[in-house]
């Protein structure tokens, strides 16, 4: 019986559901197009300036760093993943202790810079890695359910997994070799709308990384969501054809929602914190910003992922039902301290501060002042990178979760989420 059940199961779309797919299909591809002739464009006008008397840009100092950093976040992504699924109790203790430090040492390299851009910045980096160190030391009674949960649930990786990841870290260094054209010419020009352009590829990069990353995370998310609900193998290649023809639309709408959610969410969490059991004004709106990033999650998280892949849903119902599903199988406060995706997060923020300590040092050696913003598009690269690679063990756990609470009863899970549900329910008789 369990052989005989579907392998995709789409869901019944309303016309308004189709035209906003399209929609916003049509508008990824169209940004990709226009993002091309504008760094096309950039280039020529570079060389254009470069036979000007006035040119100071130095292309040979600039590039070689940079480009390096995109060679380099795609070993380390590659490592990294490959660390995460051979061993998830390492790869997990140095996502939360080696975050910190690498972006305290981002922080010293760009404050020994000696520009303001270069002080400010430095600074931001200090004061997040300090956040970090407060964080990871908050969860760190936290990291054996994580690591149990991650090692159950990535046991036996989709067949040809490692192929779609290196696939997809291929197709991510090359976006990132062209957009640094871009950022090179874009560094060049020194005129009022130099803000402007490097913010454009900025958001380009932005978007069609997390398009990227989300494209191998529904794909590995269908195929072990049918794994676990219904024992069934789908072939990874298929499961990867079926993304890009059938889902395109709701991973691009998803690939903003998401993440603008998940960082109000997060903001959200970190003011209740801050807040304590004070009864001042100012801390009370914290109470409403909590309470409105509370309902917000429901219309976008990354669980929603899983019911785009197995039931070919809009982002906005896939994140609905799921969430619905966590509160009626009683999981709600299991995935609220889910550490999976701050996992992720700080893999890509080590990985990015790896990749900006080896262009930026190399770029403070040759030329100082270009050492500021090869340090930081470095880092964006190295990040973008490592979540891309790290997409399919966040995919498996997001499947874990989501068949788990669908069918708590089902012999094909162990007793790792009973365990922990007991576990919580002790901690807070």
């Amino acid at each position: 019986m369990q052989a005989q059940e579907p392998s995709f199961i789409p869901t019944e779309i309303s016309t308004a559901g189709k035209l906003l797919r399209r929609l916003f299909t049509i508008l990824f591809y169209l940004h990709l197009i226009l993002i091309a002739i504008f760094v096309v464009f950039l280039t020529l006008y570079g060389l254009l300036i470069s036979t000007s008397r006035d040119h100071h840009f130095q292309p040979l100092k600039f590039y070689p760093p940079l480009l390096t950093s995109t060679a380099c976040s795609a070993i380390v992504a590659f490592i990294w993943q490959w660390v995460t699924g051979s061993s998830p109790s390492k790869a997990i203790k140095a996502a939360f202790w080696l975050s910190p430090l690498l972006t305290c040492a981002v922080g010293v390299l760009l404050v020994s810079v000696g520009s303001a851009q270069s002080l400010a910045t430095g600074v931001v980096a200090v004061i997040c890695a300090l956040i970090q160190s407060l964080y990871a030391c908050w969860v760190s009674p936290r990291f054996e359910y994580t690591i149990r949960i991650l090692s159950v649930s990535t046991a036996f990786p989709p067949a040809k997994t490692t192929m779609l990841v290196l696939r997809s870290i291929s197709i991510s260094i090359l976006y990132s070799c062209f957009l640094v054209s871009g950022i090179g010419i874009a560094t060049a020009t020194r005129s009022s709308l130099n803000v402007l352009f490097h913010s454009v590829i900025l958001v380009s990069m932005a978007w069609t990384m997390q398009v990227i990353k989300n494209i191998l995370l529904v794909t590995v998310s269908r195929i072990k969501y049918m794994h676990f609900a219904w024992g069934t193998d789908i072939d990874t290649p298929k499961a990867f054809r079926d993304t890009l023809k059938h889902l395109t639309g709701s991973i691009c709408i998803g690939s903003i929602l998401v993440p603008v959610l998940g960082f109000i969410r997060g903001s959200a969490r970190g003011m209740k914190l801050v807040e304590g059991d004070t009864d001042e004004f100012l801390f009370s709106c914290a109470n409403c910003y909590a309470g409105m990033a509370s309902t917000l999650v429901m219309y976008g998280n990354r669980w929603g992922f899983v019911h785009i892949g197995a039931y070919d849903k809009g982002i906005v119902q896939a994140s609905s039902d799921t969430w619905e599903m966590f509160r009626s199988a009683g999981l709600k406060e299991l995935i609220d301290l889910d550490l999976t995706g701050s996992f992720c997060f700080l893999s890509g923020v080590a990985a990015g501060a790896i990749c900006s300590l080896a262009s930026g040092t190399w770029a403070l050696a040759i030329h100082k002042s270009y050492a500021t913003e090869v340090s930081i598009y470095a880092f964006f690269i190295g990040y973008f990178m490592c979540r891309i690679a790290m997409a399919w063990p966040q995919a498996c756990v997001s499947s874990y979760y989501v068949a788990y609470a669908e069918n708590p009863e089902s012999v094909r899970f162990d007793s790792t989420i009973p365990v922990r549900l007991d576990e919580l329910q002790r901690f807070q008789a």
